[in-house]
């Protein structure tokens, strides 16, 4: 029989203090006892003399003649092909009326980061259905790429989107997808489990819903389960899994929430020092491993306090990851979905999934084309506010013409839009029909007498 302990000394924000009884390993699973009502909690740390104790459902309601027991366990995911199309909260209990899991395997949530040696490099082409990201700034299998966003932008929608168009091309392999939600509104989850109904992506999906007024601590838990599901599902069950989060944001307030609690020395404006280790601890999770057929690609999505892409959040993660995409707030004024700016958005990975055999031998040229002209474009707006229109260059008018034909045909789409690879590659052909063939500089002729709508028309006649 587990023994009791009433020996609590301090109870603060979500942590318990307890005077220490007996050895207890880090990250063990604790029980708590007042009345009727029983709480779990977790290890976070163990002195001589003390150990400190994170509760996942809140200390209220706990006094210091609550009585704590220690299980000898860590917190373990119960896992089984079943888990494909639940709903569950954030500690990981259905949350839509079905029945708890029965598991064919208890997992250790702490888990691991891929060991670098075991890593295959990532190459296959992930199809999202949107040009910004299929076209110009490409996900690869097994890559970690965020989506830096602000406050009151469509990154929810967005995520939504790729959550439901998300497929690798031309394959018959299983492929799933793990939604972690943190911190979110009721009005938001029911916004997600509307969408992921009427769609029917959830026959496919793991969706994992932390609210706002549930508490903190469950919040750090939430990417931890998801990605335990996430290698299950790919490294067990041979399946293409892509994790996506929103919004990693709060779960870094939780971290600093925790690490005020704990009275620890805070770092970058007020998070713990250990952030850095504790957000790549959760990204390495990613990738794929010699010798197994599943993978692990994720979509972190964080929003950027003040649009600050220089807060400790948005550059820890640009560190860790394997590039950006960004999201503008001068492109959502203008009524343009998905809001993707393209220029300081970035996939480092992205000629390693495009090109002959992924996606079209001409993709890499069409990409540098349609990205040269547009930055050149935004430029020239500048100059045309300072000088005026009329001032420019024939030249020049084109070029800035062809930016704002970028935004309108190119990144703006429906929201239920799933493009495919090559309708995103004759969309950008079409944008640089518009321009002389002689401007087409960064595309090789022989590319351009194959795709050019000019030559592709007199080739079918």
């Amino acid at each position: 029989m587990t023994k009791e302990y009433k020996t609590i000394t301090e109870i603060s924000g979500p942590l318990i203090f307890v005077e220490k009884t007996e050895p207890v390993g880090y990250m063990e699973l604790v029980e708590i006892r007042t009345g009727g009502d029983l709480k779990r909690g977790q290890v976070l740390d163990s002195s001589d003399d003390i150990v400190v104790i994170q509760i996942f459902e809140g200390t209220g309601g706990l006094s210091k003649d609550s009585a704590v027991s220690f299980t000898g366990d860590v917190i373990k995911m119960p896992l089984s092909p079943a888990i494909v199309g639940r709903v569950l909260s954030g500690s990981g209990k259905p949350r839509d009326g079905g029945p708890e899991i029965v598991p064919d395997v208890l997992r250790d949530i702490a888990g691991a980061a891929i060991n670098p040696a075991s890593r295959e490099k990532p190459r296959a082409f992930i199809q999202t259905g949107i040009s910004t990201i299929d076209g110009t700034n490409t996900l690869v299998r097994g890559q970690k790429l965020p989506i830096f966003s602000g406050a009151g932008l469509p990154h929810n929608d967005l995520a939504l989107q790729i959550a439901r168009q998300a497929k690798a091309l031309g394959e018959a392999e299983s492929f799933a997808v793990i939604f972690c939600a943190m911190g979110i509104t009721n009005e938001e989850a029911q916004h997600f489990l509307a969408d992921f109904e009427r769609t029917g992506a959830l026959e496919r999906a793991v969706v994992f819903l932390n609210l706002a007024d549930d508490p903190a601590v469950e919040r750090i838990l939430t990417p931890r389960l998801g990605l335990t599901t996430a290698e299950y599902l790919a490294f067990d069950l041979d399946m293409h899994v892509l994790i996506i989060y929103t919004d990693m944001t709060n779960y870094c307030e939780s971290l600093r929430q925790m690490g005020a609690a704990r009275e620890e020395v805070p770092g970058r404006r007020g998070y713990p020092g250990y952030m850095y280790t504790d957000l790549a601890c959760q990204y390495e999770r990613a990738g794929i491993i010699k010798g197994k057929k599943g993978s692990i690609t994720q979509f972190p999505i964080l929003t950027m306090p003040g649009d600050d892409i220089t807060h400790p959040i948005p550059d820890l993660s640009g560190y860790i990851t394997e590039g950006q995409i960004l999201i503008s707030r001068e492109l959502h004024r203008k009524g343009i979905y998905p809001p993707v700016d393209i220029r300081p958005s970035l996939s480092r990975l992205m000629n390693s999934g495009i090109g002959k055999g992924h996606t079209r031998e001409d993709h890499r040229a069409v990409s540098d084309q349609l990205y040269a002209y547009y930055a050149e474009g935004n430029d020239l707006r500048g100059l045309a506010a300072i000088v005026g229109k009329e001032a420019l260059s024939e030249r020049d008018k084109l070029v800035l013409e062809f930016a704002d034909k970028f935004e309108r045909r190119f990144v703006n789409q429906s929201r239920d839009e799933d493009r495919s690879i090559f309708e995103t590659l004759q969309i950008g052909w079409d944008l640089l029909a518009d321009l002389p063939e002689a401007m087409l500089t960064r595309i090789d002729d022989k590319y351009i007498k194959q795709y050019h709508p000019k030559y592709a028309s007199t080739a079918k006649k």
